[in-house]
């Protein structure tokens, strides 16, 4: 990290980059910010990005945008239900396609107890020969 900060110091001394182009503004930028810049160097394995995070939002977002065609009240809720299961579903690792499957032919079985009909956990909750 010393080395890209003196790298990029280098660049305008040397006017090899110039401070008003978007390549100077974004090196200013990280000169600006350089203090806090390298405290993720303190935790080993710390992302580098936070893509995780961004995909979520996407889905979030997208759904907002879908959900301009919903034509009840009860038709939102219930979008906003099966949407919210599909991403737990896909966090978990789950197919969401499988899960409400499952959900659907064990729906007895959901109703008696759906702690154990959780995303993450509901494969626990099938007999052995289901989870084909």
């Amino acid at each position: 990290m010393e080395g890209l900060h003196h790298w990029i110091q280098e660049q305008f001394e040397q006017k090899w980059v110039e401070p008003n182009s978007g390549l100077g503004g974004a090196f200013q930028y990280l000169l600006n910010h350089w203090q806090p810049l390298p405290l993720f160097l303190r935790h080993v394995g710390a992302p580098l990005d936070n893509s995780i995070c961004e995909r979520a939002l996407k889905m979030a977002i997208l759904h907002r945008k879908n959900s301009l065609g919903y034509k009840t009240q009860n038709g939102a809720h219930l979008g906003d239900l099966f949407m919210g299961l599909i991403h737990t579903a896909r966090l978990c690792g789950a197919n969401p396609l499988h899960y409400l499957n499952t959900l659907q032919h064990h729906a007895q079985e959901v109703l008696k107890h759906p702690t154990r009909w959780l995303p993450w956990n509901y494969k626990d909750a099938l007999a052995p020969s289901d989870t084909s």
